[in-house]
């Protein structure tokens, strides 16, 4: 899993007018720095995939934040993005306050993706913010199971959790 910046100051501002508040189109500025980030990590992939989110979302905010970013890095790369390889086959409740653990489980098969698309392929999946990791992790595993060669999680943003705070003034 590689993030581009740290989910604070302007870039979480962003994000949220991305996400909250109908504004689709901070997408194509926000991938600029996705691309910056896919240089520096050294990246390669054969297909974006961004996370599906449930119906219910979709509708509600009119947009699935993740294929709006993944779709402006792919023109900007000039590698294939399909949605349809990988799909929410049960909706989840928002994993905000939720510990690792519960978030894990809450996302545990909950995608499903078709080998069409992701059979022998480096797939990189594409979302605007991690936290725990878990979401990406199931898409991961689904995309696997699908015959996947290789599966990245690659967003915008990473949040930094207590925990791991915590534990980097120990060290």
């Amino acid at each position: 899993m590689r993030s581009c910046y740290i989910y604070s100051g302007p870039i979480r501002r962003a994000l949220h007018r991305l996400k909250f508040h109908g504004r689709y189109r901070l997408a194509q500025a926000l991938a600029t720095g996705m691309v910056e980030g896919w240089t520096r990590f050294g990246m390669e992939a054969d297909l974006l995939v961004p996370v599906p989110t449930s119906s219910a979302r979709q509708r509600q905010r009119g947009y699935n934040q993740a294929a709006v970013l993944a779709q402006a890095l792919s023109e900007r790369l000039a590698l294939p993005m399909h949605p349809q390889a990988l799909r929410r086959v049960r909706a989840t409740p928002s994993q905000v306050g939720l510990a690792q653990r519960a978030r894990r489980e809450n996302v545990r098969e909950a995608f499903a993706a078709d080998p069409q698309w992701a059979w022998g392929k480096r797939v990189v999946v594409v979302d605007d913010v991690c936290t725990s990791g878990a979401t990406l992790e199931a898409c991961a595993a689904a995309l696997y199971q699908a015959g996947a060669r290789s599966v990245w999680g690659f967003t915008l943003a990473r949040v930094i959790l207590k925990e791991e705070r915590d534990q980097k003034l120990r060290l």
